[in-house]
């Protein structure tokens, strides 16, 4: 009788998925999509942090550039503007040269995506900005709605 059954385990077309060795094979197949989709969310979230950094540092970097303009007065006639500004936070320098790279893909294109609040009573202003993350078809499949990355910065308004 016993090796009846084993004629019949060994003809079984699932014959390889009754022996040990299978169970490995059986563990990765069930295991690898799961670690697959979290290690592709793990770079997609440490994606959508790098994207935030890069925003918060142009942001910076053009409310630095506006709190040192020296504003026009009848003796000298001031060379800042805020599409200067503008331009050093999307790329990171003052004149870009041709086909330059945004600091964030799809971020700064138009001049509009940054607002410049004028200085207040306290003599501070902001710089402000939101930006529609781009994400993978990750987030479609699990359902994670558009991310929007909003961020401001506030600088003293110092001149010269």
């Amino acid at each position: 009788m016993n090796s009846f059954r084993n004629f019949l385990r060994s003809r079984s077309p699932f014959h390889f998925w009754l022996k040990e060795d299978a169970a490995v094979l059986t563990e990765t197949i069930i295991v690898v999509p799961f670690v697959t989709v979290f290690a592709v969310g793990i770079l997609e979230f440490g994606n959508l942090f790098w994207e935030r950094m890069q925003i918060d540092a142009g942001l910076r970097d053009a409310g630095r550039y506006l709190a040192r303009c020296r504003p026009t007065s009848p003796t000298y006639t001031s060379t800042c503007s805020e599409a200067t500004a503008k331009l050093i936070a999307f790329y990171g320098t003052q004149i870009p040269a041709e086909g330059a790279v945004l600091r964030v893909p799809g971020w700064g294109p138009t001049l509009a995506d940054i607002t410049v609040n004028a200085v207040g009573a306290d003599g501070t202003f902001t710089i402000q900005t939101a930006h529609l993350y781009q994400a993978s078809p990750l987030f479609g499949w699990l359902g994670i709605d558009a991310i929007t990355i909003s961020a401001s910065h506030e600088e003293r308004y110092m001149g010269w």
